[in-house]
């Protein structure tokens, strides 16, 4: 590969159009969650290595860049840990491209690859009321294989949430 072929838009476009769109159909609400990820990293890169966007080679986007970038959004942004997760998701979907259109590149990508996620608190339901269960329990029509099967997966997981509490 080319130096010119290695610059961080180049490898950008080639994951937006060939990854995304031709060989993952990925849906439009992926495809511009990706690029609003993107457009907030080239922001934050410009203003960190003051360089333009298209001047950034592919080595200058590396691991404690990218841990500051979300650090960062985080705290300006005041987004939450899912928040920050879903973007780096993106990143790392770019990067695991990167692995084969630069090979080069590989410990750089297998650091940022390493980045960990934040963990996330979801809300728990504590209890449900004996009346809530049976009216979940009596949901799938018992008539047919798959609510059967329904209602027998949701026993299951009654039974395993009394047996072992979170």
């Amino acid at each position: 590969m080319t130096k010119q072929a290695r610059t961080f838009g180049t490898l950008l476009e080639s994951f937006s159009t060939q990854r995304l769109m031709k060989q993952r159909n990925a849906s439009p609400h992926t495809i511009s969650s990706y690029r609003d990820t993107f457009r907030l990293l080239l922001q934050f890169t410009q203003q960190r290595l003051h360089k333009a966007p298209s001047s950034l080679e592919f080595a200058e986007i590396d691991a404690p860049l990218i841990a500051e970038f979300l650090e960062g959004l985080e705290k300006s942004r005041n987004i939450s840990p899912r928040s920050r997760n879903l973007r780096l998701a993106a990143i790392r979907s770019f990067f695991r491209y990167a692995a084969f259109e630069a090979p080069d590149q590989s410990a750089q990508i297998q650091r940022v690859l390493a980045i960990p996620g934040k963990r996330c608190t979801g809300s728990i339901l504590n209890f449900l009321m004996k009346e809530e269960i049976e009216a979940l329990l009596g949901a799938p029509d018992q008539g047919t294989w798959s609510g059967r099967r329904d209602r027998a997966l949701l026993l299951v997981e009654f039974k395993r949430v009394c047996v072992y509490p979170n």
